[in-house]
């Protein structure tokens, strides 16, 4: 009987389980999950998806299809595929790219590059690049539905003379009333502020969201999906002790009407 009942009991949680995953997968609106399905994806983008969560990531933003989306610092274009599969042909995606430095070797690859080679494939005609400098954004006015940074709002504070609330205030300014500001990021300890922006790569959330309520937005909330308990903020993001696995949070803000 008792083998029975563990037998039981094993099937119960084995079929809560699957209802739970069922359902997971259904919050997930279908742009999305086609955009992460996209083949054209290629096979290691498709390897960081366990860690990185792109489903639930794009699903806490709300990005529906045919919007204007702007990607700040797209790195090689992990996000910048799915945000151009997710809008669809009758969307936007405007992706700030970084120039090449003037004392940058001849022969070196502009940072740009891998986003250029995205716009000029077919696949991706709603990409259009611009070459931009933190310390000069220049942003569309009333453009936008969703502006995305992920990982990347840590360094903002790394550039020399750069004040990070003006460059907010920018996204303010180009988002539409009522229009999402995403900024994923490494967790830094809480109450450490921007101590850890350039030595850990890692930023506290809490300080992130003063920063940016301070431009004028309106925190709407976070998302719990690329939290890790186990991380404990102290080593930098790329030693191998947590490198893929950092603690990360999702922040959402919103412009108001």
């Amino acid at each position: 009987m008792r083998r029975a009942s563990m037998l039981g009991m094993g099937l119960l949680l084995g079929l809560g389980s699957a209802m739970l995953a069922t359902a997971a997968m259904a919050a997930i609106p279908k742009n999305i999950a086609a955009a992460v399905a996209d083949g054209a994806r290629p096979e290691g983008d498709k390897a960081r998806d366990a860690e990185r969560k792109p489903a639930e990531c794009l699903a806490f933003a709300g990005l529906k299809p045919g919007e204007s989306v702007i990607e700040l610092a797209p790195g090689k274009g992990y996000y910048t595929r799915l945000l151009s599969a997710a809008t669809g042909p009758g969307g936007k995606l405007l992706v700030i790219a970084s120039p090449k430095r003037p004392d940058a070797p001849a022969d070196a690859p502009a940072p740009s590059a891998p986003i250029h080679a995205l716009a000029a494939d077919a696949h991706y005609k709603n990409i259009t690049v611009s070459e931009q400098r933190a310390l000069e954004l220049s942003l569309p006015a009333d453009s936008a539905d969703l502006v995305w940074t992920s990982l990347n709002y840590h360094d903002f504070h790394n550039v020399k003379d750069l004040d990070v609330v003006k460059l907010d205030r920018e996204v303010l300014k180009a988002l539409k009333p009522g229009g999402v500001y995403l900024v994923i990021d490494h967790a830094a300890e809480a109450g450490s502020g921007f101590r850890d922006t350039n030595t850990l790569h890692r930023v506290d959330a809490e300080a992130v969201k003063k920063e940016v309520e301070s431009a004028g937005f309106k925190y709407e909330g976070a998302s719990e999906a690329l939290r890790n308990k186990e991380d404990a903020h102290t080593a930098k993001v790329f030693d191998s002790s947590v490198q893929g696995h950092t603690d990360q949070f999702i922040l959402k803000f919103r412009k108001p009407k």
